[in-house]
């Protein structure tokens, strides 16, 4: 998908469904490889959830993206402060690490602009990926996916030996950094 296409994203912000919603790091470079840095994307994901109340179903952090799949408020269907707000967040304390620990890194997050402005960035621009999930199979589907994401990657032999993602919280309650919404999921077996 080309940047242009990023921004030209149609979101369908409806209330009552499911939104399944991946965000990468800028130039897919895996700026979220040490866990510090994984680390700031739980304390981000856990002050969107605060901020803007919506119900968390999985959740799994990549080397080089994010994935998250919310059930925002009812009265509130937008994704888009959600992801403004994990996004923003985990962006002005990773570039203040990098700015105070190591400066020099700093221009692996240069991106330039024909007009030769230079921003700096850990998030890919656009809005990401985004898909409503309206069922329960695709909800649980997505679920799967979002698990699987790690094992897939090679990263780990299951979902329960990745801790950086919610299957334990799904599968084994009170083991995962961030505990799911698991009375809001819609039954398996539901349409």
């Amino acid at each position: 998908m080309s940047q242009s296409d990023h921004r030209k994203l149609k979101r369908f912000n409806l209330p009552g469904q499911a939104r399944e919603l991946t965000f990468s790091c800028f130039k897919r470079r895996p700026y979220l490889s040490s866990d510090r840095a994984k680390e700031w994307v739980v304390e981000a994901i856990q002050r969107a959830r605060e901020t803007h109340g919506f119900q968390l179903w999985a959740w799994v952090i990549m080397p080089e993206h994010v994935h998250l799949l919310v059930l925002p408020k009812h009265d509130n269907p937008d994704v888009g402060p959600i992801l403004s707000t994990i996004k923003q967040s985990v962006s002005r304390v990773a570039l203040d690490w990098v700015r105070s620990h190591t400066p020099e890194q700093l221009e692996n997050f240069a991106d330039r602009a024909p007009s030769g402005k230079v921003s700096y960035r850990i998030w890919q621009r656009g809005a990401g990926y985004d898909r409503n999930l309206y069922s329960p199979k695709a909800i649980w589907n997505g679920i799967e996916y979002i698990h699987m994401n790690p094992v897939r990657r090679g990263l780990c032999p299951t979902p329960l030996d990745w801790e950086w993602s919610s299957a334990r919280s799904l599968f084994r309650r009170g083991e995962s950094r961030i505990e799911l919404d698991r009375a809001s999921l819609p039954a398996k077996g539901d349409g």
